[in-house]
């Protein structure tokens, strides 16, 4: 494999993690002799498929776990890390793929929290706090309306805040987990330039992200983990994406979906002037309409915020129909319960696969069955034919290729990627006339990302399958959707029915509100 040495220290190491092994209760071992040198000025991408060690590795450093062996070395002395405080005090911050934000507090009440200046033992001091807000985002070149409340901020800016509250901290080790998974392109492109602003500064910065591309432009080196070690330590000019690949995975991986052009047919969603009004009183979903049609997929792009996800819910009996109608094959959805739409054929992968996709305290097996347990097959004499449950499970767990100790194995022993296929299996495997699929493939490695990819698109091929797909990834909304659709403040203000010549550049003008096509153009997504 190209590049999978290790680089010589002939620079300035800020941080060394050398030897690193950790191994859970139930004898998983997450991380085996690990070593991670990471330079002062350095913007180096930590990557790897799900359960490869990443998260755990991290961990490790930011004092969230304690490894059985090996040691951490910060400019030059050992330290001891117990916990997340202490990596604070000693320089290392970390800024998590989800937000750790109060979102009805301001900017800069957010900055401070935990270290609240004070103008006596019980007064809260809000004009120093924002005093410090602004000075931490002009010494960073970061601007910030430090009386802003998180919630009207934009996806991008509520990362901004989260960069800004670490600094404000003093840290010049910043881990970053999956930055841009929910950025649009003009917001990633943004998010480099105040990184590599960071590391001309001086900052060191971990990059963790399953985007080989944006690895590839953004970082300065690389480590790649596999099943626990590192495979390769090179710098990114020296190695290409499918280099790459080929480390995290052992095997080339076909990074384009080839599909052939979709057979539309009949209407299985149909969608007319649905509105929902959010907890905060603003109109998520806005009077929008639309179709999708079996043997088809349908992709909705936008910036996270602006009604994919009520919508999602609102189809899949998650939420109420506030107004306008929902329609699944020609029969309205308004006031059935989740179970009888789940029973009219439809599928959900919701985007928190923790809260809606997964019973975390069960197994494997249960949760692949946990809705189609009542169904004959999986029942033998009144009770649940285990012999039946443990062959489909394991017949799934093949398939998607689910790295487990066995169908028996709790679900909550697998790292994300691998939970998401169990979601994936079970939601895939159960025959849908409609499959509502919200960012498949977040957060999971490449391997993963194309099985789900290639699946998703087996099924609008081989069962005419009604495909709504909604992801922050653009890539993949032009690789496997037939046509797109964008939400911008809760309506539909674009409608692309042919995606040839479309770039993820010209879905981020529509996303963000710069540009907006005309009632005729968007009435196109309405098959009547």
């Amino acid at each position: 494999m190209e590049n999978e040495k290790i680089m010589d220290n002939n620079h300035d190491v800020v941080l060394a993690m050398e030897n690193i092994t950790k191994i859970y209760d139930n004898g998983f071992v997450a991380n085996k002799d690990i070593t991670l040198e990471l330079r002062r000025g350095e913007i180096h991408g930590l990557v790897g498929e799900n359960g490869a060690g990443k998260t755990t590795l991290m961990k490790v450093l930011f004092g969230h776990e304690q490894p059985e062996s090996g040691r951490i070395m910060l400019n030059g002395k050992e330290v001891h890390i117990q916990n997340p405080l202490q990596a604070i005090d000693l320089g290392i911050g970390m800024v998590h793929q989800h937000f750790m934000l109060v979102d009805s507090l301001s900017v800069a009440e957010n900055m401070v929290l935990g270290v609240e200046p004070r103008k006596s033992r019980f007064l809260f001091d809000h004009k120093k706090a924002v005093e410090l807000t602004e000075q931490t985002a002009k010494k960073f070149n970061l601007p910030i309306d430090p009386e802003a409340l998180i919630k009207d901020l934009s996806v991008g800016y509520k990362q901004r805040v989260e960069i800004l509250k670490v600094l404000l901290r003093g840290v010049k080790i910043l881990i970053l987990d999956e930055p841009t998974a929910v950025l649009t392109p003009q917001e990633t492109d943004e998010l480099f330039e105040q990184l590599i602003n960071l590391k001309n500064q001086g900052y060191t910065i971990v990059f963790i992200s399953h985007k080989l591309q944006e690895v590839k432009q953004i970082c300065d080196r690389i480590t790649v983990l596999r099943l626990g070690q590192v495979t390769g330590t090179a710098e990114l000019k020296d190695v290409s994406i499918h280099g790459i690949s080929r480390m995290m995975v052992g095997r080339d991986v076909i990074l384009d979906i080839e599909k052939k052009k979709a057979e539309p047919k009949q209407t299985v969603l149909k969608v007319r002037d649905l509105v929902h009004t959010n907890k905060f009183g603003v109109k998520a979903i806005d009077g929008i309409s639309f179709d999708v049609r079996a043997g088809e997929i349908l992709g909705v792009a936008g910036v996270e915020g602006n009604g994919q996800s009520e919508l999602s819910e609102t189809i899949c009996g998650l939420l109420p129909i506030e107004k306008g109608t929902i329609e699944i094959e020609g029969k309205s959805i308004a006031g059935c319960s989740i179970d009888s739409i789940r029973k009219r054929k439809v599928s959900m992968v919701h985007e928190d696969r923790m809260i809606y996709g997964v019973s975390s305290n069960q197994s494997i097996e249960e949760n692949m069955i946990s809705e189609r347990y009542y169904k004959p097959e999986y029942q033998k004499n009144g009770v649940q034919n285990k012999a039946y449950i443990r062959d489909e499970a394991k017949r799934l767990i093949k398939e998607f290729v689910v790295k487990c100790d066995g169908p028996e194995a709790p679900i909550k022993t697998l790292s994300g990627g691998n939970v998401q296929k169990v979601v994936a299996a079970r939601e895939f495997s159960s025959d849908p006339k409609l499959l509502v699929v919200a960012h498949p493939t977040r957060g999971i490695d490449v391997g993963a990302t194309d099985l789900i990819r290639r699946k998703i698109v087996e099924l609008r091929d081989e069962k005419d399958t009604a495909v709504l797909l909604f992801s922050a990834d653009l890539n993949e909304l032009i690789n496997v959707s037939d046509s797109i659709v964008v939400m911008f403040e809760g309506k539909i203000v674009a409608y692309f029915p042919d995606l040839t010549g479309i770039t993820p550049e010209v879905l981020g003008e529509y996303m963000l509100g710069i540009k907006k096509q005309d009632d005729a153009e968007i009435g196109g997504v309405v098959h009547e």
